[in-house]
């Protein structure tokens, strides 16, 4: 079996043979909505087929799972299963329709039921996040290393809400208690970005309620091979198949765990 070196160079190629893709679609591409204020575009799906064909060739006996084949949700892979790619070909999907510059491709590996390769590519800037469990994290090929804020006041969080705010009161409320209790908050429109930008101490924490497994394995590699750490919202042992998820630098987590346990609306 090759090693994790070797998964982690093949899913850099596959993240850089998927923006060729996405750079070719530019400005001819048609968009509909999976769901409400949730696009998806013909790159989508053929940066997805780009990086499922050069992995299948690479790896043949691997599964695969991307955000833009439905089948491919039906269940998370077990412990035993085979060597499992996850994929979203363009995370910020809105932000690429309209040719802004925060969109990314994520790749991880999950093997044995834990994810050990972390691959964010982001075109706009030629930046390639990239991790290995026991082997660091990296941008292109500069070691990376989460920030040392360990006060809300001073940090800097990101976080993501979903496509559809209707219903979703709670993602506002948790913004406007972290509005007056940090030094700012971002929100890209891309997960992935998010987790790979804290791992480069760009900022010191990310919280968000309605994930999916291919918006944050990528990161959730990339995150803990640069020194911090990724758990549910109270801290547990973190599900990437859950909807909820909290990231930091290290230092900052127990403030964003005890934040958690308030009420925002007060």
């Amino acid at each position: 079996m090759p090693d994790l070196t070797t998964y982690r160079e093949a899913a850099c190629e596959a993240a850089y043979r998927a923006s060729l893709v996405l750079a070719d679609w530019r400005g001819r591409f048609q968009t509909r909505e999976k769901g409400r204020a949730d696009l998806v575009t013909e790159a989508d799906v053929q940066a997805q087929e780009a990086i499922r064909t050069f992995l299948h060739k690479r790896f043949p006996h691997h599964a695969f799972l991307g955000e833009e084949s439905p089948t491919d949700h039906q269940s998370r892979p077990g412990v035993d299963a085979p060597p499992t790619w996850i994929v979203d070909p363009i995370d910020g999907t809105t932000n690429y329709v309209h040719d802004f510059p925060l969109y990314c491709i994520s790749i991880a590996l999950q093997l044995q039921g834990e994810l050990v390769v972390g691959v964010v590519y982001e075109p706009t800037r030629d930046e390639m996040f990239h991790a290995a469990t026991g082997q660091g994290a990296f941008l292109n090929w500069r070691r990376l290393k989460t920030s040392s804020t360990d006060s809300l006041s001073q940090a800097v969080l990101t976080t993501g809400f979903p496509p559809d705010l209707q219903g979703q009161d709670r993602s506002l409320d948790w913004w406007r208690w972290f509005s007056f209790r940090t030094r700012s908050l971002r929100r890209t429109g891309s997960t992935a970005l998010n987790l790979a930008y804290l791992a480069a101490g760009r900022c010191d924490g990310y919280y968000a309620f309605d994930n999916h497994v291919w918006d944050i394995a990528g990161g959730v590699v990339l995150v803990r091979e640069a020194g911090g750490l990724v758990t549910n919202l109270d801290g547990s042992r973190l599900d990437p198949y859950g909807t909820s998820a909290l990231a930091s630098n290290g230092p900052l987590h127990p403030a964003l765990i005890e934040a958690m346990r308030c009420d925002p609306r007060s």
